[in-house]
This record gives C-alpha cells, structure tokens and sequence, in this order.
C-alpha cells in the first residue's frame, strides 16, 4: 500500500466514523463520545498526512506516533460505545476491525522508520 491509498484509506475510516455516530441517539452520554470519536479518527487522518509531508525521520516517527495515539484513542471510544449500550456493537465490529488494521500498519511504518533512522546515524 503506498501513502496515497493510506491517507485514503484513513480519511474514509474518519469519515466512516463520523456516519456511524450519526446514528447515535441524540443524548448528553453520545453527544460527549460523538465529539471525542470524530476528534481523534479524523485527526489521525490528518496527522498521517503531515507525517507524509515530515521534513526528517525524526519528524516523520514523532508524527506517526500521534497518528498511533490518535487510532488507540479512536479504538477506546468505540469501545466506550459498547460499554454504554452493547446494541452499538454489530455496527462497531468492522469499525473496529478497520481501525485495529490501520494501527497495526502505522506502527509497522514506526518500527521500521526507526530501523531505518538508527541505521542511518
């Protein structure tokens, strides 16, 4: 996968969140989820791509590990979601699939551009 299909691939992850918490019902306890979820999904999109657009290797790693920070975050409120009322949950299972997908290839993208930086030092 280049970076193209990724930056891609995490925009429609964010927006497929932002579709999905507009089913939520309309209550204090979803509305305080909803902003926190469509915060950190479409953060991580955005940070992944600076970190495309990093100026160093350094620049790069510490980038991608927002986008880590911010995928983990993501994964936590649908959990949260889940916590409030498990009815959410046949919608949440491909969004969190998807979304433990991404993590694991951003951090195989972190692990190997810190091979790669300690290797050129």
């Amino acid at each position: 996968m280049n970076k193209r299909e990724l930056q891609d691939r995490l925009k429609n992850y964010a927006l497929s969140i932002i579709f999905f918490t507009e089913q939520l019902p309309d209550v204090y306890k979803y509305k305080v989820v909803t902003n926190q979820i469509i915060r950190s999904s479409s953060s991580s999109a955005a940070n992944y791509r600076a970190a495309c657009r990093a100026r160093s290797a350094a620049d790069f790693i510490a980038k991608m590990g927002i986008v880590e920070e911010e995928l983990d975050e993501t994964l936590f409120w649908l959990e949260f979601i889940i916590g409030i009322s498990d009815k959410w949950e046949l919608h949440i299972t491909p969004l969190s699939k998807e979304g433990n997908e991404l993590l694991a290839i951003i951090v195989s993208s972190i692990v190997t551009a810190k091979k790669n930086n300690s290797k050129n030092k």
